[in-house]
């Protein structure tokens, strides 16, 4: 089964406020921008990527969470992250019962930890051991 089908049940299985609010911050994942990738990681947590892990969404008993991959380097001038603050590298967004998605707000955090992404310089492929020798070396 696809991610995107997962998520579709999850929210589905979660009738009460909560799978409206991970729809509502889903729905504002995918509309940020139209490359975003839906994954489902980490035993059975929606991930969204884009050139890297942008955040991990997760229903709880009494919250939604979504979890920003490098939130920590993030600018949030809209005061969006309420959780883990004081971690090295993640920051999160505790949705409770009652709590209206600004889904201007989390747009533009979104994108910003995509052009973050963005910014980090490629990896390299490694060399194959095949193109070693060819080059001579070996």
């Amino acid at each position: 089964m696809h991610a995107s089908e997962r998520i579709d049940q999850l929210i589905a299985g979660t009738p009460d406020w909560r799978g409206n609010t991970f729809a509502s911050v889903r729905q504002c994942m995918l509309d940020a921008d139209p490359q975003m990738l839906e994954e489902w990681k980490w035993r059975g947590s929606p991930v969204w990527s884009r050139d890297g892990i942008i955040a991990v969404g997760n229903v709880h008993k009494e919250k939604v969470k979504l979890t920003f991959y490098n939130g920590a380097v993030l600018a949030d001038p809209d005061g969006l992250f309420n959780a883990g603050l004081d971690g090295g590298k993640w920051r999160a967004i505790d949705f409770l019962e009652g709590d209206k998605v600004n889904k201007t707000a989390l747009k533009k955090l979104i994108r910003a930890a995509i052009a973050y992404n963005q910014s980090k310089p490629k990896k390299k492929a490694p060399a194959s051991p095949r193109a070693k020798s060819r080059s001579g070396a070996g």
